[in-house]
């Protein structure tokens, strides 16, 4: 796994040289010295995906539980305009919010550092409509990744990652270039006040057989690798009366997936395939599935969030890298970490275990229920506190004048 991650850091670092070479503003202003702790830390949210997205959905729960006697929260959006009520609660959760698509890089950096913001938190990485050039102008003082993408940059001018011990454990630190940040609980925010469509669907209405055992998983299907999906024929062949529910993302994947169902012996029928719908509506409908089977080398995240929000279990593999740890930290956060293998051997075995003993799926779900507003993976307030920890301490070794530095933040 060793070798995996440094490939991922050698490819960042390549991506970060082939796309913000030429900014070189070095923007940053002198602001070392004095501080009497009574002045509001100014932290800058920079993203293309504050909408109706992912992204989204997640981050702005921690904007709006930001405490703003001790922090200003600025957002710089360069993505578009999707007009979703969505985006109006991301706008309307900042104290202001600047709209730089129209802008070049440079300009958007200067227009940063003209705010005085103090922490620019990158929440693109090298994902879709990332700009790496206005972080490669330094318009901050101190720079981090947080949430957006879970992968270094490879480059020199983001001095953060922020994560936690599961997913950033502080020994990838040779992987990384940016010093690592750990949280206390999970790194990944949660949006507690979430909606959820009322269903009034049947099974047999949503396409799913009257009886029999549901394994699902709703993640991309990119993310389906011959060995994963090898592992999943297995378990529907060991498991009586059971179906595996995808999403149908297109019509060449849905043919694909069942000609490789039936070249592993199984009925390509038992590939039960949703069509996209409302998220509040796909959020409904989960609750006939039984078990979400988790994927590697890339976990599901928004994924695992929406299923564990909605009361579905988890079974996850962790992974070598950031990527694929990501279900093994909302698990332990919600105090499931039964559901976290270390092998895809002790992962089948799981899957085959919680299909044949009612009453284990049953308890399982049941702690979830309860969990869920008590253990500290949905409690946004108290993740908004552990992250502004972090953002103090980062302020604070800028202000001696010292580089950047791996810590952990102390649990409340």
């Amino acid at each position: 796994m060793l070798h995996v991650d440094r490939v991922t850091d050698d490819a960042a670092q390549d991506t970060t040289r082939g796309r913000a070479d030429d900014a070189a503003l070095d923007l940053v202003p002198a602001r070392r010295g004095a501080d009497d702790g009574t002045r509001r830390l100014r932290i800058g949210y920079v993203s293309p995906n504050f909408s109706r997205h992912s992204v989204g959905y997640f981050i702005e729960p921690v904007i709006r539980c930001h405490d703003r006697a001790r922090f200003e929260v600025i957002g710089v959006s360069f993505g578009p305009d999707d007009l979703s009520d969505m985006r109006k609660r991301i706008m309307a959760a900042f104290d202001r919010c600047h709209d730089v698509r129209a802008r070049s890089d440079g300009d958007a950096a200067r227009l940063l550092a003209d705010l005085r913001v103090d922490i620019a938190v990158d929440l693109c990485g090298y994902t879709t409509h990332s700009r790496p050039a206005i972080f490669a102008h330094r318009p901050a003082p101190v720079q981090a990744s947080y949430f957006g993408y879970s992968g270094t940059t490879g480059s020199d001018f983001i001095d953060y990652i922020i994560g936690d011990n599961t997913v950033l454990p502080f020994e990838s630190q040779i992987h990384y270039s940016e010093k690592i940040v750990h949280l206390p609980d999970c790194f990944m925010p949660q949006d507690s006040r979430r909606a959820v469509a009322a269903c009034r669907q049947t099974r047999a209405e949503i396409g799913l057989p009257e009886r029999g055992f549901v394994y699902c998983c709703f993640n991309a299907n990119w993310k389906f690798t011959p060995l994963i999906f090898d592992i999943w024929m297995q378990i529907l062949k060991e498991t009586d009366n059971s179906v595996l529910w995808l999403l149908d993302t297109n019509g060449a994947a849905v043919r694909n997936l069942r000609h490789e169902a039936r070249a592993r012996g199984v009925d390509p029928d038992r590939l039960i395939f949703a069509p996209r719908t409302r998220v509040e509506d796909h959020l409904a409908r989960q609750h006939f599935a039984d078990l979400f089977l988790d994927t590697l080398p890339y976990n599901a995240h928004t994924t695992t969030a929406e299923a564990l929000w909605v009361g579905l279990p988890v079974l996850t593999c962790k992974g070598g890298a950031f990527a694929g740890r990501v279900a093994a930290s909302l698990l332990n956060a919600v105090g499931l970490n039964e559901l976290i293998t270390s092998s895809l051997e002790e992962y089948k075995t799981l899957a085959l275990k919680l299909a044949r003993d009612p009453a284990m799926l049953a308890d399982i779900k049941s702690r979830l229920e309860r969990h869920r507003d008590t253990f500290p993976l949905f409690d946004s307030a108290r993740l908004a506190r552990h992250i502004e920890s972090a953002y103090a301490t980062m302020w604070e070794i800028w202000q001696r004048g010292e580089a950047p530095r791996s810590f952990g933040v102390s649990p409340l």
